[in-house]
């Protein structure tokens, strides 16, 4: 079955320089695949839930999510599900509509730094999804000139915000090149699918159609993180969402998400999240209340 192509072409309609889509139910014929574009990406979902797989940095959100990427930055979709009140805003564009002069008027410095910032991707917080989300998608209904505007008003909004967190701070600059997201993405795609399952390394060597030492290599050449470790993040954002939406207890959790044994999932979560499981669930508990 031949793959999807990992080089996504975006084509906005016919006179317009800014792509926009809204939807407010689970897009089921949707498949999320591992792609970039040279288009940066906004995306503001109000109410929904799903898994955030951005360069190196994973994580699963539950109710709302607001997130600007970078132009050819490596990325998965973004949501499981819509709640029934939920929605989902996406405007792609390219950073040249602004134009070299436009880019580099003193007025557009804090837009042109986050642009910057956004390579590596960012997701804002509370507040700003509260006051900038609303004008996220107000977008959809406007044309033309007035597009523009309030496209450029929502990056400086975004410019000037405090609360944010950059997704992919380590340093680590995520290269793309056609070959290794076409394979990575298939990677991808089995650990998903089996991460609750023991994977061995021959096993998705093959896949790969690799030898077992050839794939160690690229894996963390591409991806920056062993093979290992990256399914052990799978395997603790799965518990994350368990935790937030399931009331099993954190013993079932951890072998539910594909652990076989008890203290290391504890230490791998605590490493990945910054608390305890126990802790973990009880802040959401307060948060939800």
């Amino acid at each position: 079955m031949q793959k999807k192509p990992v080089l996504e072409k975006i084509s906005p309609e016919f006179g317009k320089s800014i792509l926009v889509r809204q939807h407010d139910q689970e897009e089921t014929t949707s498949i999320a695949f591992w792609h970039f574009h040279p288009e940066v990406e906004l995306i503001y979902i109000n109410k929904g839930n799903g898994k955030t797989h951005i360069g190196n940095h994973l994580s699963y959100f539950n109710n709302s999510q607001l997130l600007l990427i970078g132009a050819n930055l490596p990325h998965n979709g973004f949501t499981d599900r819509l709640t029934k009140c939920g929605k989902e805003t996406l405007i792609q564009f390219k950073p040249e509509i602004f134009g070299d002069f436009l880019i580099e008027l003193p007025e557009m410095a804090k837009i042109k730094q986050l642009l910057i910032r956004a390579k590596k991707g960012i997701r804002f917080k509370a507040e700003s999804k509260k006051i900038i989300g609303p004008k996220i998608e107000e977008i959809k209904h406007l044309n033309g000139f007035n597009r523009v505007v309030k496209l450029l008003e929502v990056l400086q909004d975004l410019a000037l915000a405090e609360d944010y967190e950059i997704l992919n701070s380590d340093g680590y600059a995520f290269e793309t090149k056609p070959q290794d997201s076409e394979k990575i993405d298939l990677i991808f795609k089995y650990i998903n699918d089996n991460f609750k399952n023991q994977i061995y390394l021959d096993e998705i060597a093959d896949k790969a159609s690799m030898t077992v030492p050839a794939f160690c290599r690229y894996f963390k050449r591409v991806t920056g993180k062993t093979f290992t470790k990256l399914v052990n993040e799978y395997r603790v954002v799965h518990a994350t969402k368990l935790l937030t939406e399931n009331q099993m207890s954190i013993t079932d959790v951890c072998y539910e998400c594909g652990f076989n044994n008890f203290s290391h999932f504890n230490k791998l979560f605590k490493e990945f999240t910054g608390k305890s499981a126990s802790k973990y669930r009880g802040e959401v508990k307060k948060i939800i209340q």
